[in-house]
């Protein structure tokens, strides 16, 4: 019988020691955002203030959001320009604008209105949330039309204007948290553009290209080599958006991957760290 309490005893122990362990490994840290609690769409909830999965709670269109009224008109190069606010609602389904979808890349030089490039700067990268900070860290002015990892948001959006009414031509960049345009380059650099895009013509003939870069620190602080390649897939997500506005606006484009990086580099101004990533031209089409 004492042998028997003996045995029993331990075996007690061997099961704490077991159960303890198992803890002790579930608590190690997840290295994929999808799981995450910093997830931008997981674990942890959001603020009952700000939380869009609570139906009684109103989620602003992007009309209260950026509540501007219109693009000013300069007869000068001005350094910023604040952008009419986007429309939440077009006249194409979404279905349809997937059925639609193709990569177009015979272009008119046919100029565009300053809502056109508004709207499709705003799919890109626009906010459709705004958050200033939270608990998890600072979301970078909100969640946006784009899924991030971590909601990091590590990609910079980039124009090149050379056809758009009321705009002068140049290079700007793309401000989501308040869907403004900075210009960073007066001129049009369509054609010096294709060239660095290896001859590719569409380049030139479209009215503006959308380009793509990404801060990659901002990404692979958090989950190191491997946020390099979760910032390509946010260049996919967003790359779609404007492929998907661009035919529900009655427009074309095509993703451009072909381009000398050294001086892409160099047109744009890029920082170091900063990576080339994307050449999106986008117009009317023949």
């Amino acid at each position: 019988m004492k042998k028997l309490k003996q045995l029993a005893s331990y075996c007690i122990f061997l099961v704490l020691i077991i159960a303890f362990s198992a803890c002790g490994t579930q608590a190690e840290s997840p290295s994929s955002p999808y799981e995450t609690p910093i997830e931008e769409h997981e674990a942890l909830p959001l603020p009952e203030e700000q939380n869009p999965n609570n139906p009684e709670q109103h989620i602003p269109n992007p009309t209260q959001i950026y509540n501007h009224e219109t693009i000013a008109q300069p007869t000068v190069p001005q350094p910023y320009y604040t952008l009419p606010a986007p429309r939440p609602d077009g006249d194409m389904s979404v279905e349809r604008a997937l059925a639609n979808r193709r990569s177009r890349r015979d272009f008119m030089d046919t100029a565009l209105s300053i809502e056109q490039l508004s709207q499709l700067l705003w799919a890109a990268y626009g906010i459709t949330l705004p958050m200033d900070s939270t608990p998890w860290g600072d979301f970078r002015g909100g969640f946006r039309t784009t899924p991030s990892a971590g909601a990091t948001f590590p990609l910079e959006v980039y124009v090149v204007v050379g056809n758009v009414h009321g705009l002068s031509p140049g290079i700007f960049i793309y401000n989501s948290e308040d869907h403004t345009i900075t210009r960073l380059a007066d001129g049009d650099v369509r054609e010096q553009l294709r060239d660095i895009a290896l001859g590719q013509q569409m380049v030139a003939d479209a009215p503006i290209t959308i380009f793509y870069s990404s801060v990659m620190h901002r990404i692979t602080e958090r989950y190191g080599e491997r946020g390099i390649r979760y910032a390509y897939m946010e260049l996919g997500h967003s790359a779609q958006n404007v492929y998907l506005q661009a035919e529900a606006l009655g427009l074309g484009t095509v993703a451009i991957g072909a381009f000398d990086d050294s001086r892409i580099i160099s047109l744009f101004g890029l920082a170091q760290g900063e990576e080339p990533l994307y050449l999106m031209p986008v117009g009317h089409y023949y």
